[in-house]
């Protein structure tokens, strides 16, 4: 993502313009993107035009909209954004207050405004304009004849390829036939990990898998760089690393990325941390559960006393409809943050907000115990810690 422009005022209100250069940028962009902003951008619009002799024709026109934001659809697989809202500037295409619907595209420059630019979304923009913050690990979760290429990024996980290839039985005799279609299918997954993984930037592509499908593919894969004098593979080499999943389905990835061998070699990738993290805290609640503390109103309790060491919070609590109900959000993060918990340990989770979101979205580990919080402040609050 790159930043063209920005001006915010004193009060918080203003605009900024970006110009999304990647998919992830479009992930960034939805979780800028609230109801009511407003969204400058180019577009193509369907017109009706009447010649002189009083026959209708249509065409496409590229226009550039303002709309009030009223729905956001965000396709993660695709990584595509479309933003549905009423015109509210002139236009000689649009009138005023009529619907348009705008897909956000790539190397194109959008104006977002908003009456209330806080902490969290500023944060948000820097992190998403940081040419450090890239995908550092690549993950091949396999099994046989089905193969998911799965980048990791500090802001989501996304799905690059799926492999299926139906295999047939090893038959009695004859094993061509079985032979034959395995070689298709590592050659699938070969040709996916040319295209969509990015050696320069990755530190580590694991290559994950039930039994021996790992080992059988990255021995046919070495083969076949040697083979073809592949040397973007053969120099990249020591980034692959062969372990244990369960299953070749895309949920395995938190258990690869949990197995103690793979934390040690990714200890300096958001990833890795996101996950220890939460294993962490899952831990302090079983020995220490005085340090351990979930839910919006006990964790509010805790930032009060200066309590919190790291705080969990999952970015979908931050796109919250309701406008109090995101602020509160917002000052806890920037309470804890003032307190003096540093900006790495307030982690906005992508990889395990599913698990947050069994906890109400937010989790502490606390520097010291606090007494047993068990009467609930509010429904947000659990009912004991």
């Amino acid at each position: 993502m790159k930043l063209l422009h920005k001006d915010i005022e004193k009060d918080n209100a203003g605009q900024v313009t970006l110009m999304p250069e990647e998919a992830e940028d479009m992930w960034h962009t939805y979780n800028l993107l609230q109801v009511g902003d407003s969204l400058r951008a180019s577009t193509i619009r369907k017109v009706q035009t009447e010649s002189s002799t009083g026959s209708v024709g249509s065409s496409r026109v590229r226009t550039t909209l303002t709309l009030c934001v009223e729905t956001i659809d965000f396709d993660s697989q695709a990584c595509q954004l479309r933003v549905k809202g009423t015109n509210i500037e002139e236009n000689q295409y649009v009138k005023m207050g009529a619907y348009h619907t705008i897909e956000l595209e790539l190397n194109r420059k959008f104006t977002l405004a908003k009456k209330t630019w806080d902490s969290v979304v500023l944060d948000r923009i820097e992190q998403a304009c940081d040419a450090t913050q890239k995908a550092d690990v690549a993950a091949v979760v396999m099994q046989e004849g089905l193969a998911n290429l799965v980048l990791v990024t500090p802001a989501m996980t996304m799905l690059r390829a799926k492999v299926e290839v139906t295999i047939p039985r090893k038959r009695r005799g004859s094993c061509t036939q079985h032979e034959k279609a395995l070689e298709r299918f590592y050659e699938a997954v070969m040709q996916g990990i040319l295209r969509h993984i990015n050696f320069d930037v990755v530190k580590c592509i694991l290559i994950a898998s039930p039994g021996f499908v790992k080992d059988q593919f990255i021995t046919y894969l070495f083969k076949e760089a040697v083979r073809q004098d592949n040397k973007i593979l053969l120099e990249n080499r020591p980034k692959f690393m062969l372990v244990h999943s369960s299953s070749g389905h895309k949920y395995s990835l938190k258990e690869i990325l949990s197995d103690p061998t793979v934390t040690s070699r990714l200890s300096d990738t958001k990833a890795a941390g996101e996950v220890k993290a939460l294993e962490d805290f899952y831990k302090m609640l079983q020995h220490e559960p005085d340090r351990a503390f979930y839910g919006l109103a006990h964790v509010e309790r805790a930032a009060e006393a200066l309590a919190i060491d790291t705080l969990l919070i999952s970015d979908k609590l931050f796109r919250h409809q309701d406008v109090p109900t995101r602020s509160r959000y917002v000052r806890l993060v920037d309470n804890v943050r003032d307190n003096g918990v540093s900006i790495g340990s307030q982690l906005l989770m992508s990889l395990i907000s599913s698990e947050l979101t069994q906890l109400s979205g937010v989790a502490a580990i606390l520097r010291f115990p606090i007494a047993d919080l068990s009467e609930p402040e509010d429904d947000s609050s659990s009912d004991s810690d």
